[in-house]
């Protein structure tokens, strides 16, 4: 929590000094007593007052005044907020090992099936645009705020050789750039961009993984990572059975350099939930707001609180 004046957090000082003065004031009470040999005579000569709970009062009366002094300053705090625009590019692998069935109907079709899924979940206010990479990375849809036209290219997907990982990052980074200076020239504040990259196996082909991170690092754009399938997944090539396992490392490396978020899926219902995932993440932000009002409630409330004990256990405000 942050306070917008923390200058006016001074009156604390006058509430410490009214219970110092308050604490004062008992210890002479105490003293007073203690002059009297005579306790019965003590009794008659002064009123008898209600002990603790008028102690109590004055707690409350206190606590009021400590929280009324907290919202003048202005506290604030963070709070999740919908972002009011973001731009997304969806990366997808489409290499051969994507036709492996141990992701049932096949790799590829689990993908397109959730990704499509992930174009809905998106807030409306957030454009989303689709890259491919396989034996390249090529931009599919640039950035845009029509989901029907992005999810029908994520349904026209087809397979190609090769898996070209850091390709599929330019490609993305080229969409975003490209989109933020077309913002530009209509006088609009940049979008911050993300990329959410879904892939199956190791980089064979392109530029390195590691140079696209540094690349998306500079320009400030997480890429948020998928391994999806799992180890024992395996294609025919030629008539020969291949293993076609996942990158985990690299896929998790790529994410950390980036500011992204790493996420394996070995089914298609564990895909769904971590676009979900990522989807919440891209679609809400953190921001400061005010929470004085909270403050102002709170010290009200005890003080109508220190108010109605001293009613009812003394007959009088005081």
């Amino acid at each position: 929590m942050h306070f917008r004046s923390p200058y006016w957090l001074l009156i604390l000082l006058g509430v410490a000094a009214v219970a110092l003065a308050y604490l004062l004031v008992q210890l002479r009470r105490r003293k007073f007593v203690a002059r009297f040999s005579n306790t019965e005579l003590l009794a008659s000569v002064v009123p008898r007052r209600p002990g603790w709970r008028r102690h109590l009062t004055f707690a409350l009366l206190l606590l009021s005044l400590t929280v009324l002094s907290l919202g003048v300053a202005g506290p604030t705090a963070s709070v999740r907020v919908p972002q009011e625009k973001a731009t997304v590019m969806l990366a997808i692998d489409v290499s051969l090992s994507m036709q492996a069935t141990d992701v049932l109907p096949s790799r590829l079709e689990a993908a397109q099936q959730a990704a499509q899924e992930f174009a809905d979940l998106l807030p409306t206010r957030i454009n989303l645009g689709l890259v491919k990479f396989g034996r390249s990375g090529s931009v599919v849809v640039p950035p845009t705020l029509d989901r029907e036209v992005v999810k029908r290219a994520i349904a026209g997907l087809q397979l190609e050789q090769y898996t070209a990982i850091g390709e599929g990052v330019f490609a993305s980074l080229d969409a975003l750039t490209t989109f933020s200076r077309s913002s530009t020239v209509t006088n609009e504040e940049p979008a911050p961009g993300r990329i959410v990259l879904l892939s199956d196996g190791y980089n064979t082909v392109g530029r390195k993984v590691s140079e696209a991170a540094d690349v998306a690092k500079k320009a400030s754009t997480p890429v948020s990572t998928i391994a999806f399938g799992t180890d024992s997944g395996t294609v025919e090539v030629q008539g020969t059975v291949q293993a076609v396992p996942s990158d985990k490392v690299t896929l998790r490396g790529l994410a950390q350099a980036t500011g992204g978020s790493f996420h394996t899926a070995a089914s298609v219902e564990e895909l769904r939930t971590v676009y979900e995932d990522i989807g919440s993440q891209i679609g809400y932000t953190t921001a400061q707001r005010d929470i004085s009002w909270r403050f102002m409630l709170a010290g009200l409330l005890l003080a109508m609180a220190a108010g109605a004990s001293s009613l009812l256990w003394s007959g009088r405000l005081s």
